[in-house]
């Protein structure tokens, strides 16, 4: 088990020596196991993600804040916020994408709410990364408004019969198994939802179609079919019309979680980029002797500084158990703000970077492609925006 019993390094930081030891661990094995291989993934569209998985499994990385029974660590909030710092600064978001998928979202209701026997088989094998998970929620018909979800879950006996389809999930293509959220009874809002651990090597289900995106070509993301697909009763997480609920718990973790990267990503940009401006010279001086330029990437820097520490306040809620309410407000407002910094970050990286980084050999041009995917996933902005409005109370 990991301990936080050891004094902090720093009066203004929540780490202590004991973290700051599990940092340059997992910046080695970042540095060693996926840096190298960061171009040929890219270049391929997808992580061999049994694999690198299996690295992280054996390492102790995966499952940090899941029961030890389970092979998980038990680990305060503070490894999970330093495990995505440091993948966050992968000059390549599909990669991160892809692990917290893996890690992060398809897990956690499956550690609160699983049977013993799904935490078993599906959890612990996860954990030690023998198995790929995916989360399937999202429809052709229902992404941010959740409860217009129609793949249907039909109970026959034991058995629930699953039909319909899943869009833009990531891991789709590797994954062994889904954690699905399927309609179980009749109605069209939130009630009457299941989450349900879906194998895929169950006859009835198929990838249909390998999705090409703009940005986060490492990670696999594929619309997913079923069709009659038979799947036992007992591999529903929980009770059954729960899954929204479940979801919903663990949207707050999962935005905290994108926040923090986004974070940890732009401030590798932005150093990056002072040290191409220092070096790049324009009409006879270093570009970054212009004093527009220090003020805006001052500027950015800012705005990086203040996210982080929004940042960790909602990790430190989560670490205290602070009200599910506050921690919702304080996640969505991670949330949207670190959508809106990514966005602001590589168009100023990208314009200071000139014709060069508009070349696919520099980094801030991926950087431009993948940042503008986080003001959409894990919850648009405007759904942030309505959470944080009803949290306020300007909701009649």
């Amino acid at each position: 088990m990991l301990t936080n019993t050891q004094k902090t390094t720093n009066l203004y930081t929540p780490f202590t020596e004991e973290h700051q030891m599990f940092r340059k661990f997992v910046r080695k094995f970042v540095e060693q196991e996926i840096i190298p291989y960061v171009e040929e993934w890219e270049e391929a569209g997808e992580i061999p993600l049994h694999n690198l998985l299996s690295k992280m499994g054996e390492l102790g990385f995966l499952g940090l804040n899941y029961a030890e029974e389970y092979g998980g660590a038990e680990a305060d909030i503070w490894f999970t916020v330093i495990l995505h710092e440091e993948l966050g600064r992968i000059p390549a978001s599909g990669i991160f994408s892809a692990i917290s998928i893996h890690n992060d979202m398809c897990t956690p209701a499956l550690s609160n709410h699983g049977s013993e026997y799904l935490k078993q088989t599906y959890l612990a094998p996860s954990i030690s990364g023998e198995l790929v998970g995916a989360l399937g929620v999202t429809e052709p018909d229902a992404g941010s408004d959740v409860a217009r979800i129609r793949t249907r879950a039909v109970r026959d006996g034991d058995d629930y019969v699953i039909n319909g389809s899943k869009m833009y999930i990531t891991n789709g293509i590797q994954a062994d198994w889904v954690c699905l959220l399927a309609r179980t009874s009749d109605g069209d809002d939130f009630r009457g939802m299941s989450l349900i651990v879906v194998p895929t090597d169950t006859p009835g289900f198929s990838v249909s179609k390998k999705l090409e995106k703009v940005g986060h070509h490492s990670s696999d993301t594929a619309i997913l079919t079923f069709d009659n697909m038979r799947v036992p009763v007992k591999n529903r997480i929980g009770d059954e019309g729960k899954g929204f609920l479940y979801q919903m718990e663990q949207f707050q973790l999962e935005r905290l979680i994108i926040a923090i990267a986004v974070v940890a990503g732009a401030e590798e940009m932005v150093r990056a980029t002072i040290q191409y401006t220092k070096e790049r010279h324009a009409f006879g001086k270093p570009l970054i002797s212009n004093q527009w330029i220090q003020f805006k990437l001052g500027e950015v820097l800012t705005e990086i500084e203040a996210t982080k520490q929004l940042s960790y306040y909602c990790a430190g809620l989560i670490e205290a158990k602070g009200s599910n309410e506050e921690i919702t407000r304080v996640a969505s407002m991670a949330k949207l703000k670190s959508g809106r910094l990514a966005r602001l970050v590589s168009d100023t990286c990208i314009q200071f970077y000139g014709g060069m980084g508009y070349m696919e050999e520099t980094p801030v041009a991926r950087y431009y492609r993948d940042a503008r995917l986080v003001s959409i996933a894990g919850g648009a902005d405007e759904i942030m925006l309505q959470i944080i409005a009803k949290l306020e109370g300007m909701h009649e």
